[in-house]
């Protein structure tokens, strides 16, 4: 599974949602929802578009992690 780093590495470099917003000519709606839903998918043109105002490679935006186990979904002990 795939997570989206856009928040972390946009406050490495001292961005936050607004300025990346209008650096990147990118809605604030959409940095909004790849900052606060970091598992959510992307369009590839808009992360490139990131990490070139970011100075990152795109590669730096994601990170692969574990699969989360689906909560509540423990078997039945009756």
């Amino acid at each position: 599974m795939l997570k989206l780093r856009v928040k972390e590495v946009a406050e490495s470099k001292g961005y936050n949602m607004s300025r990346l917003s209008r650096a990147s000519d990118i809605s604030f709606n959409t940095i909004k929802k790849l900052w606060q839903q970091p598992y959510s998918g992307a369009n590839i043109a808009t992360l490139s578009k990131i990490a070139r105002v970011l100075d990152v490679p795109l590669a730096e935006l994601t990170e692969e992690v574990p699969d989360q186990p689906h909560e509540g979904k423990t078997p039945s002990t009756s």
